[in-house]
């Protein structure tokens, strides 16, 4: 067994998708399905339940799983300790982050830490704010980056900057014309939302929760796994959607989109680090690096 098969069996497995998870790992399907079926057959234990053309994890792969899980965060973290002895020289660093964080904050801030570090080898991986959290639980992700913070008590979060969520509509939309909007007109609307974990679709239930409404009240039309699918999605149709500032910017000021009288409090960006694995320098030296962004506002 290799640590490659572990990688790839972990990608399919989270995914149960073979197509995403090749896209994921930049290999071909067929190299990952020939690295599942070696791996099964070396122990002649099936992991996956193959359905037609879909794939789902069995009960043995579901065991097996947690087990690759803490193999690969082992030799990552046995990998990392080597490479620490050439202080900032060498090294890898994995950081997960939430849509809106990875897409339309973080990349100069990253382009900034490797300027700075040019051997430290940087992988992002784009996920919501509950699975990003659960990376850095599992210790697959060094750092992690969400919107709003985590309910979990083995993680340390620090606020290295701020957002502000905004609610558009389409031009044809009546909440276009600037009028104010209550909670009634709220509950009366029809929706595009994130999926539920998202840090978007939370932030914007606790506001609700403050006006009184349960998210189970709102006439949700679709739930998007994308911000750019949700912000596509209001521009074609008589429909209201909450999104970051960040994501929808250049279309309010080309009159794509209009912003919603409704207020909207600010929701903090939060860097996550397990408290009881000690972070590598380069994880400290990104640390220090977004840290730095502390009080400048992420719009």
């Amino acid at each position: 067994m290799t640590l490659e098969q572990l990688r790839i069996f972990i990608a399919v497995a989270e995914r149960e998708h073979l197509t995403r998870a090749a896209d994921a790992l930049a290999l071909t399907p067929s190299a990952v399905s020939a690295s599942l079926r070696a791996l099964e057959e070396r122990y002649d234990t099936p992991l996956f339940h193959r359905m037609g053309r879909g794939i789902q994890l069995n009960d043995a792969g579901r065991l097996f799983l947690a087990e690759a899980r803490a193999t690969l965060a082992a030799a990552r973290n046995a990998e990392l300790a080597l490479a620490e002895l050439a202080g900032l020289q060498r090294g890898t660093l994995a950081v997960h982050a939430s849509q809106t964080i990875a897409s339309y904050w973080l990349p100069p801030l990253l382009l900034a830490f490797h300027r700075r570090h040019p051997l430290i080898a940087l992988g992002l991986t784009i996920g919501n704010t509950s699975s990003v959290a659960q990376a850095v639980r599992d210790g697959l992700a060094d750092l992690g980056l969400v919107e709003d913070g985590v309910d979990a008590p083995e993680l340390a979060a620090t606020v290295v900057a701020q957002d502000r969520l905004v609610a558009v509509v389409a031009p044809s939309h009546p909440w276009a014309d600037g009028r104010a909007v209550d909670a009634d007109a709220l509950r009366a609307a029809d929706w595009i939302l994130r999926e539920p974990g998202s840090g978007t679709r939370s932030a914007f239930e606790t506001r609700l929760a403050a006006l009184g409404i349960a998210p189970a009240q709102l006439r949700v039309a679709l739930a998007l796994p994308s911000n750019e699918a949700v912000r596509s999605a209001a521009m074609a149709g008589p429909y209201a959607t909450v999104v970051s500032e960040l994501v929808v910017a250049p279309h309010l000021q080309a009159g794509l989109l209009c912003r919603v009288n409704l207020d909207l409090p600010p929701r903090p960006f939060s860097l996550l680090q397990h408290r009881q694995r000690l972070p590598s320098r380069a994880a400290l030296a990104l640390a220090q690096v977004l840290a730095g962004q502390g009080g400048i506002e992420a719009a």
